[in-house]
């Protein structure tokens, strides 16, 4: 009988420098991998091959390595330790993507697993694109959208990459994350391995796990008193200037130690001896681990602080800064100004269009016996102004109805030196009793950008969520993430004054209380959810909401356009001066008319 041979004595990241190689596909630094370039990944990798570890925590910043880990992980199971594997996008297209970008140029780059797992190009059906089969084991690679992808075969090693992206609910089989861990539970010596960038307070998957671990930060020793310390935004200090047009510069940029009270440069620190230091040691069977981008090789201290000076101020931008470069969740303080307020913030302007305004967009309420409807005006940093907010009463059943929107829609708002603008995109809601007749006035106004949308509910879907077509109109369909949409705009109302993100008010023109009270109908709150806490929109009374929606539709609309203001404001400047735009485009011009500026 042949004997065989126990599987070396390598560590993941041992293993991950004597084999692997980064593919230029997907790194800016191709070549041999090299632990001691990101030394805080060492013992994340190797603390799979602790026997009593059977969950991986990582919570972190984007831009540290985490994909890179998760490919070692996979590399290190298919070469030295195979088994059955299942790795989690939050989608099944994400899944996709990931496979044929990062996991197909790893095995392709890497020798020793070139040899284990077959072509996907070729005809094996053990390599898909969704399945690698390899000696010993196979790699399932499933979204968390997608049931059929995480209750089928048992798996030995769950990596879950993004979790605060994954949806609620798998379909109709509940949480996807339970799901996949229930795949895990006949084999003695499991691991899981979950990865991601928080989001909300409270509703976070990736801070809960992180809590029930050891709750481990990665600590840098002071040159000065030997102390170790975690390097954060509250203890750095610089120096800046801001110019005239808004453009910071920023210098000698500096952590101070909060023992010896020394401060030292980014290259100082990052050259120190760094350790993870645990404030929950005590953790059986999970080690957590946590990150901000100050310890990454990827990015400088000087870049990061430029970002929080640009940012800080609008809430809506620091949220992302604050998941996304922090690695710290988000938490809401304080609630929208209620109606008073924001009656008091109504302003008078000095013509249809007040200075500053770029671009207009429309959204549109479909109801029963009419249409509400309201034009926003936006200027540079999605600063807003309310233009005017009505309702066509009519059934939409009735043409005339619909052209009493066209009206609106195709109107010119003025300056006050005369030079106009007109709605440059709409969005026209297609989800109540009148969708055929929605269609149909988008189908034939579709050249004037007037599009219809169906609102998607649920945390972590991007506000411009899909783009299809309608069967039997042939119109486009935009899909909107519509809870991305109200974060966007009670975060907007809660800034206090003028500038990026700001919201602004009339007097009159159909901004009166019940507009506001309607503006400020729902709320964010805290619910369990197939067990898990999410956050959900809820009506705070029987307020009825359309000023919320409708607004939510005008905001998705600059999403759709995405214009690039400054540009715009040099089109709009040069006509206002009297110098003729030389610039054609062979379609019909939008957004701002008489002189041919368009958008």
């Amino acid at each position: 009988m042949k004997a065989v041979a126990p599987p070396p004595r390598l560590k993941i990241s041992e293993w991950a420098d004597k084999n692997r190689r980064l593919s230029s596909e997907t790194s800016a630094e191709p070549g041999p991998w090299r632990t001691d370039r990101a030394p805080y990944q060492r013992e994340i990798m190797d603390s799979l091959n602790d026997s009593k570890i059977e969950k991986v925590v990582v919570m972190s910043s984007s831009q540290v390595g985490k994909s890179e880990m998760i490919n070692n992980i996979i590399g290190y199971y298919i070469d030295i330790d195979p088994g059955p594997m299942l790795l989690i996008q939050p989608t099944l297209e994400m899944a996709q993507d990931y496979s044929k970008r990062r996991i197909s140029t790893m095995i392709r780059d890497t020798e020793c697993l070139r040899n284990k797992v077959s072509d996907s190009k070729s005809r094996d059906l053990n390599n898909t694109i969704l399945m690698k089969v390899f000696p010993g084991g196979f790699l399932a690679i499933g979204g968390a959208n997608s049931p059929a992808g995480l209750a089928s075969r048992p798996v030995r090693i769950l990596l879950a990459d993004e979790v605060d992206r994954y949806p609620i609910s798998a379909g109709t089989e509940g949480d996807p994350l339970m799901l996949a861990e229930k795949r895990t539970i006949t084999f003695w010596n499991r691991k899981k391995v979950f990865v991601s960038t928080p989001t909300i307070k409270g509703a976070s998957r990736i801070e809960m796990e992180y809590e029930q671990g050891t709750q481990e930060k990665w600590c840098l020793k002071c040159p000065n008193c030997g102390e170790y310390q975690f390097i954060n935004l509250y203890g750095i200090k610089f120096n800046y200037d801001k110019d005239d047009k808004g453009n910071y510069k920023v210098w000698d940029v500096k952590f101070q130690c909060p023992n010896c009270l020394e401060s030292f440069d980014e290259f100082t620190w990052k050259n120190q001896h760094g350790k993870w230091i645990a404030s929950n040691p005590e953790a059986q069977g999970v080690r957590s681990f946590f990150l901000n981008a100050f310890v990454s090789p990827w990015y400088s201290w000087e870049n990061i602080i430029l970002e929080w000076l640009r940012v800080k101020n609008d809430p809506e931008q620091y949220k992302v800064f604050k998941n996304t470069i922090l690695g710290e969740s988000w938490e809401e303080k304080g609630n929208v100004e209620d109606e008073e307020m924001l009656l008091k913030r109504c302003e008078e302007y000095e013509a249809e269009l007040p200075e500053g305004v770029l671009i207009l967009t429309a959204g549109v309420d479909v109801q029963d016996d009419r249409l509400e409807y309201e034009i926003v005006g936006w200027g540079k940093g999605y600063e807003s102004w309310g233009i005017e907010y009505g309702k066509i009463m009519g059934s939409p059943e009735m043409p005339s109805t619909w052209q009493m929107l066209l009206d609106k829609l195709t109107k010119s708002y003025s300056f006050k030196d005369g030079t106009s603008l007109t709605v440059a995109c709409t969005c026209i809601d297609s989800g109540g009793h009148f969708t055929s007749e929605v269609y149909k006035f988008c189908k034939e106004n579709e050249y004037r950008r007037i599009f219809a949308i169906k609102g998607k509910g649920g945390p972590g879907i991007n506000y411009i969520f899909k783009v299809s077509r309608t069967r039997k109109e042939n119109a486009a369909l935009f899909t909107i993430g519509v809870d991305n949409g109200k974060a966007k705009i009670m975060s907007r109302l809660k800034i206090k004054e003028p500038g990026p993100g700001y919201c602004h008010f009339p007097n009159g023109r159909g901004y009166d209380r019940t507009y506001f009270r309607g503006l400020t109908s729902e709320r964010i709150v805290r619910k369990k959810i197939n067990g898990q806490i999410k956050l959900v929109w809820e009506k705070i009374n029987d307020t009825r909401n359309e000023p919320l929606d409708v607004r939510n539709y005008a905001t998705a609309a600059i999403e759709i356009l995405n214009p690039t203001f400054e540009e715009i404001e040099k089109r709009l400047k040069a006509l206002k001066e009297g110098i003729e735009y030389t610039e054609q485009r062979p379609k019909r011009k939008y957004g701002v008319i008489k002189k041919g500026i368009e958008v």
